[in-house]
């Protein structure tokens, strides 16, 4: 696999706070959804030009050249504290989880989940989708998309979807032991998408670098269906494009 070089212009410094889904105004239906969260979060949402989520049209990425060392993730099972946020099912990483990008070194911050999934390929969505935030020094941030599809049970997830909080503003931790080994559930073999976005929620802050897996990672029926069953549809829809570059390695 090579990886395309890319890198952050200007800083993207956030908080803790604003990396979360955290409880607010802003919802995925009607009059507070994502067609009206310029109003809770900030004009981006609405006038951005390089929001996310998007549409991937494989035809048209641009193959490109790299070293297989641009990227190196070093993730394992983390300790975890869960929360169910109202908005989605969001786990802080206590532990310290990294992955390297052409240099720099991006902290795992939190994972969460959307379903369905929020990027698309060639127009068409997965059952599910999973962002890991990762964040620099500097307050850069690089996220991974991981897109799910109906199969086999996941067992890097099964211990924690046995104990997802079923209500807002529970909460759950879980010991390294009993956590995800999120380096056994990243596909070891993929190609990758990468291009300049956004935050998915509000306040939509732009200047993430995204790198998407096209392979999937598998849940069962049972799995997705349990965690639709306390998010039926948290997505964004998928973002215009407008002049961005959208690469594969």
């Amino acid at each position: 696999m090579f990886i395309r070089p890319f890198y952050l212009f200007g800083p993207l410094c956030l908080s803790l706070s604003s990396l979360s889904a955290t409880a607010a105004d802003w919802a995925y239906q009607g009059d507070h959804g994502p067609a009206h969260w310029d109003r809770f979060g900030s004009q981006l949402c609405a006038q951005g030009t390089q929001q996310s989520p998007i549409n991937v049209e494989l035809k048209k990425l641009r193959p490109l050249e790299g070293h297989s060392s641009d990227l190196k993730i070093d993730y394992g099972a983390a300790a975890l504290k869960v929360v169910n946020n109202g908005h989605t099912i969001q786990a802080n990483v206590i532990d310290k989880e990294i992955v390297t990008f052409k240099g720099t070194a991006y902290r795992l911050r939190q994972f969460h989940f959307h379903t369905p999934s929020e990027h698309q390929i060639d127009g068409l969505s997965y059952p599910l989708e999973m962002h890991l935030v990762n964040r620099d020094q500097d307050g850069r941030l690089l996220v991974i998309g991981l897109l799910a599809k109906e199969g086999k049970r996941n067992r890097e997830l099964a211990a924690l979807w046995e104990q997802l909080p079923d209500a807002e503003g529970k909460t759950l931790t879980l010991k390294a032991k009993d956590a995800p080994d999120l380096g056994s559930l990243v596909p070891a073999a993929s190609h990758h998408v990468f291009y300049k976005g956004s935050l998915t929620t509000p306040p939509c802050t732009e200047g993430v670098q995204w790198v998407l897996f096209e392979q999937p990672i598998e849940l069962s029926k049972a799995q997705i269906q349990k965690i639709r069953q306390l998010f039926p549809d948290n997505h964004r829809p998928a973002q215009p494009l407008n002049e961005r570059e959208v690469d594969e390695d």
